[in-house]
C-alpha cells in the first residue's frame, strides 16, 4: 500500500472533507500566479481557523517550514496524492433522469483518473440508446463491476439500485436520491441531498446565524460530511 494511502487512512472524516476545498483554493492561487500561502490565508478562504488548517495538512507530510508558509504547488500535488486522484476509478450511474443526464454531460463531475463506463435505467425509452457514446442498459439484467456507483433514481427505486450495485461488488456509492440506504458491512455511502442543504441555508437565513459569508468551506456545506461508512 502506498504512503499516500497510509496517510489517508489516518485522517479524520472532517479533515478528508476539507482537503478538496484546500486543493480548490490552491488551484485558484496557482491560476492567479500565487506560489506561497499560509495557514491564516487558507483558513480565511476555507472558513476555518489557522490551527485547523495546520492540523489538517500535518497529515500530508512536509509542506513547508514554520514561519515561511506553504508552497502552493506542493500543497496541490500532496492533496491530490492523498485523495487518490492519481489512481483509476470506473464509475457507473444508475438513473438517467434530468440529474443523471446532467452528470453524464458535466465536465466538472468526475475527478481526475475517473471515467464513466456504464449507464443504467429501467425506462424502456432509454434502454438501448446511448449518452456520450455509452450504451444505456437495464440494471435488472446486471451491472458491470466498477469502483464507484452513483444513484440518481427516484427515492422509491434507490434501494433496488443500491442492491444491484452491491451485487456487482461495488462498495462505494454516491447517492443523490433522497433515501437512506440499507447496505451491507464493507460498503461506504455518501449522500448528496440538495433539499437538505437548502433547508440548512433557510434556517440560517431565518435565524441570522451560521455559515453565510463564513468562507468557502462552509458555503459548500462541507463542515459535516454526510458519510456512512461500514468498514469490513
Amino acid at each position: 500500500m502506498s504512503s499516500a494511502l497510509n496517510r489517508q487512512n489516518q485522517l479524520s472524516e472532517p479533515t478528508i472533507a476539507r482537503l478538496p476545498v484546500y486543493q480548490r483554493i490552491a488551484q485558484e492561487m496557482l491560476r492567479r500566479g500565487t506560489t506561497k500561502t499560509d495557514s491564516k490565508r487558507l483558513g480565511e478562504l476555507a472558513g476555518v481557523t489557522p490551527a485547523t488548517v495546520r492540523r489538517d495538512l500535518s497529515g500530508l507530510g512536509p509542506l513547508g517550514t514554520r514561519g515561511s508558509g506553504y508552497d502552493v504547488q506542493t500543497l496541490e500535488v500532496q492533496i491530490d496524492e492523498a485523495l487518490g486522484h492519481n489512481r483509476h476509478y470506473d464509475v457507473v450511474i444508475v438513473g438517467l433522469g434530468n440529474l443523471g443526464r446532467a452528470l453524464v454531460g458535466s465536465t466538472n463531475f468526475l475527478i481526475r483518473g475517473a471515467q464513466i463506463i456504464g449507464l443504467y435505467d429501467i425506462d424502456p425509452s432509454l434502454v438501448g440508446t446511448t449518452l456520450n457514446n455509452i450504451p444505456v442498459l437495464d440494471p435488472r439484467e446486471g451491472i458491470m463491476n466498477a469502483t464507484i456507483g452513483v444513484i440518481c433514481t427516484p427515492a422509491e427505486a434507490a434501494q433496488a439500485a443500491a442492491d444491484a450495485l452491491v451485487g456487482a461488488n461495488i462498495h462505494a456509492i454516491l447517492n443523490f436520491s433522497p433515501r437512506v440506504l440499507d447496505v451491507p458491512v464493507g460498503t461506504a455511502v455518501r449522500y448528496v441531498d440538495f433539499s437538505i442543504e437548502l433547508q440548512i441555508l433557510a434556517y440560517h437565513l431565518t435565524n441570522g446565524t451560521g455559515p453565510l459569508g463564513g468562507g468557502l468551506l462552509r458555503t459548500l456545506g462541507l463542515t459535516t460530511p454526510p458519510v456512512v461508512a461500514r468498514p469490513s
